[in-house]
């Protein structure tokens, strides 16, 4: 992280702050979370075929009076749509329903496993080659993964257009460090979805302590110690007021000695969900 980007492998610049919509629904509560988003000064909207709610993003990034080259918009393929052809196809729809002619960042959002398929690295070199191909034309400026592990990566660095992003579940409690390590080891950016691990980090004594000493909400602390490990966080929020304290996380940094009593808590509040043992 540098000046308050990211600087991909290929020169692309992330924003060091992105803005999850996961669960947001459809429809007016994502169009006015998303367009709150926008005015308190995101400029990275994250979502997915999955989510159901491109179309309202879309909207959304229309509506703020934005230039769309302003914003910045990730989506990624869902697990149903695996493989080269299926992966094209569902790469048209996603820009017909967000109403846009390019993708900024697109990723695998689910490695296939071994639980579903008999060569599953096969599975995600084929449809990462769809990514490949999308870069190449230019209609995405950056491709990369999502919830892949260092043995899911692996096969896809010996391609001719590495993945850029890995984005995975990265919270205090819960900080899938070889992951990680492989990521910064081979100039993939992290990013860090539920990085509130769902809110249960609100509750919990040492982020709660470690608010008040900074003078922060527990989700600043949560987003400022994301940042500080140079993993880019996406807070999620339909809340006008949370949206905007979200964003908020530059008044104040961790000390070295309270980083590492964070990265001490032991597990909380993870999903529970294990890139190899998801069935869906």
């Amino acid at each position: 992280m540098n000046n308050g980007s990211f600087t991909l492998s290929n020169g692309v610049l992330l924003p060091a702050l992105g803005f999850g919509t996961y669960k947001s629904k459809n429809g007016e509560e994502a169009f006015s979370a998303v367009l709150k988003a926008l005015e308190c000064g995101y400029r990275l909207i994250d979502t997915a075929e999955f989510y159901g709610n491109e179309e309202s993003i879309g909207k959304a990034v229309r509506g703020s009076g934005l230039l769309r080259g302003d914003v910045m918009i990730t989506s990624k393929v869902w697990n149903t749509n695996r493989g080269y052809d299926n992966t094209m196809r569902a790469f048209e729809r996603s820009l017909k329903t967000l109403g846009t002619d390019y993708m900024d960042l697109y990723l695998i959002h689910w490695p296939a496993n071994a639980l579903r398929y008999e060569e599953p690295h096969k599975v995600n070199l084929d449809t990462y080659k769809a990514l490949i191909s999308l870069y190449e034309q230019g209609v995405v400026k950056a491709i990369g993964v999502s919830n892949f592990k260092p043995h899911h990566l692996e096969p896809l660095m010996y391609t001719n257009v590495k993945p850029m992003v890995n984005q995975i579940e990265f919270h205090p409690g819960f900080m899938q460090k070889d992951t990680v390590e492989f990521c910064k080891g081979n100039d993939i950016v992290v990013e860090a979805w539920s990085p509130m691990a769902r809110g249960e980090c609100f509750t919990h004594p040492v982020i709660k302590t470690l608010a008040e000493k900074y003078a922060c909400t527990p989700a600043q602390l949560c987003v400022r110690w994301c940042l500080q490990h140079e993993v880019l966080p996406l807070p999620k929020s339909v809340t006008a007021e949370r949206i905007k304290s979200n964003k908020e996380v530059f008044f104040f940094e961790i000390s070295e000695e309270d980083m590492k009593l964070i990265d001490s808590m032991p597990f909380c509040g993870g999903s529970g969900h294990d890139s190899d043992k998801v069935e869906f």
